[in-house]
């Protein structure tokens, strides 16, 4: 067993889990609640693509002009739903490793999009935990969920199993 997956060390993924859970919780629950549009994110990245410095790249821009843009209707929807369903996964360790991919894709494309804020360091702790591996949700549903879908998935029939001589 690696020292990350020790059940004292995951004490120390879970409580990080659980903080970044939180956070993505918080910011999907106040943009369910109040209201969320994308469109004027979308248009102030694509006006940082211009000048000399810009903070938005050019292929990236086109992305949101050219798909995100006209589709604003589903991201308006993806986005806040997202969140909450990442905060959750996180803060009960339920499908962990789905919910950090999607929690760490959002924080990269809200980089590229020209925004900082706290998304490197959500993105920094989302990385570090997708690298504990068990370690990160050793104290939390998919402790126990995780198997049984590997038993069912893996081994549906053990009377199947090749006999290897």
């Amino acid at each position: 067993m690696k020292w990350w997956h020790d059940e004292k060390v995951s004490a120390v993924w879970t409580v990080l889990r659980i903080w970044l859970g939180i956070k993505w919780l918080e910011a999907g629950l106040h943009k369910v609640n109040d209201g969320f549009d994308a469109s004027g994110f979308l248009q102030g990245a694509i006006a940082k693509a211009g000048g000399e410095n810009p903070a938005v790249q050019e292929w990236y821009a086109g992305f949101l002009k050219d798909f995100a843009i006209p589709n604003v209707d589903l991201f308006n929807f993806l986005i806040p739903w997202g969140e909450v369903l990442i905060g959750l996964g996180l803060i009960t360790g339920l499908m962990t490793v789905p919910a950090l991919l999607a929690g760490a894709s959002m924080n990269l494309n809200f980089l590229m999009a020209g925004t900082v804020s706290t998304n490197p360091l959500l993105l920094t702790i989302a990385v570090i935990l997708l690298f504990t591996g068990k370690g990160a949700y050793y104290w939390g549903a998919d402790h126990w969920v995780m198997p049984y879908l590997r038993q069912i998935l893996l081994h549906k029939d053990d009377k199947k199993k090749p006999v290897i001589v």
